[in-house]
């Protein structure tokens, strides 16, 4: 079997727009990855191409020395554009070596240890602008059966807060602690917008409503900003979704940045995902994989959340653009709050390119300083898995 084809998708998905990537063999079998980086999407689907070229004729199921050596041979190892556009067919090359053995990938990756993963919702929240409305939408959300629910409540701060605003926060904080009562844990995103000190106000102020975490409180890059601001606030922190290798989580971990970390496979790689996962095990800390994108990076996410024995908890969208069922072949279920990991060969999803050309790439630019955070999805979103009680 060889690789003959690498085509990178582009496909507009209201907030962002979906990167995927079908590598296409000489034996009628394909795989599918996904490398959504926001905001950068045409970077990223050159980045597809150019690295794809290196791949023509060669074996698709030797992933190892493809993510060796194109690690080793990009010289610049680690930026975002370039692992991504690696990671996604990396993932591809794992859905072809389970189609082509006939198993899902995670009896590839030791064999599962789980047929379902507990589940966070983000984007429950779309339109919300008052600590009532996000009151309601959280509502709205356990009836789904979600049992954590994340949001920024913080507009568009950026490194500081003044009184008021940081009193807004709190009140929609206490709105959404009201409305839930017991029934779900509290995840508050930071978007990594903050200073250390003005985290640390924070991280103070959420300690009264048992927050479950506070999410990248200050910008990603500054370990020891990071490490800081958790010694001193009594809210775990959770953080990683912008660390794109396992040697630097090595040094995340070792500086004690984070109580979760959350890396996101579509931009460290399905089998990258693994072996962080495998180091954190090591420090017993959990891993929350980032998981905000696409079908095919849920897919990849599920498989390997079935092996990895410190996998906590999955953000999953609650909702998404009403044409995701069109460009996705996927079969999805959620039960009083767990994801069940579909069992199909390869990783359990495909694209439908047909569809995928009806919407074209479209510019779109970061909502977190603007006032519009929570224009997250379109009016007519849609539900993309079954609820089963």
């Amino acid at each position: 079997m060889k690789i003959t084809e690498i085509r990178p998708l582009l496909c507009d998905a209201y907030r962002t727009n979906w990167v995927f990537v079908k590598v296409i063999t000489d034996s009628g079998i394909y795989g599918v990855g996904e490398a959504t980086l926001e905001h950068n999407e045409l970077s990223v689907a050159k980045a597809i191409e150019q690295i794809g070229e290196n791949l023509i004729g060669k074996d698709p199921h030797a992933i190892e020395a493809f993510w060796h050596n194109t690690y080793r041979d990009s010289y610049w190892q680690g930026g975002a554009v370039i692992i991504s556009a690696m990671a996604a067919i990396e993932m591809a090359m794992w859905d072809i070596k389970g189609k082509d053995l006939g198993v899902p990938v995670y009896q590839l990756l030791g064999g599962k240890l789980r047929d379902q993963i507990p589940c966070y919702a983000n984007g429950w929240f779309a339109s919300a602008q008052t600590p009532e409305k996000f009151a309601v939408k959280a509502k709205e959300a356990l009836k789904l059966g979600f049992t954590a629910l994340k949001w920024d409540p913080f507009g568009s701060a950026w490194q500081f807060l003044n009184c008021k605003e940081l009193e807004f926060a709190m009140d929609c904080v206490a709105a959404v602690r009201e409305a839930v009562k017991n029934n779900a844990l509290l995840l508050i995103e930071g978007h990594g917008r903050f200073d250390v000190p003005t985290a640390i106000r924070i991280g103070k102020e959420l300690e009264k409503f048992d927050i479950h975490w506070f999410e990248e409180p200050i910008p990603p890059n500054d370990f020891e900003g990071m490490a800081e601001v958790r010694r001193n606030i009594g809210v775990p922190v959770a953080a990683g979704e912008r660390i794109f290798n396992r040697f630097h989580f090595k040094t995340f971990l070792n500086m004690g940045c984070a109580d979760y970390i959350q890396p996101d496979v579509s931009h460290v790689g399905l089998g990258e995902l693994r072996k962080i996962a495998t180091l954190a095990e090591s420090y017993h800390i959990p891993i929350c994989p980032h998981n905000p994108s696409g079908p095919v990076a849920n897919a990849a996410t599920l498989q390997v959340a079935a092996c990895c024995p410190n996998m906590y908890l999955l953000e999953t969208m609650a909702a998404d653009v009403p044409t995701r069922s069109k460009i996705a072949r996927e079969t999805l279920e959620l039960k009083n709050g767990y994801m069940l990991i579909p069992d199909a060969p390869g990783l359990g999803v495909d694209i439908n390119e047909e569809e995928i050309a009806k919407h074209p790439y479209q510019p779109h630019r970061l909502r977190h300083y603007d006032n519009t955070l929570t224009d997250i999805r379109p009016v007519d979103e849609a539900v993309y898995y079954s609820v089963k009680e």
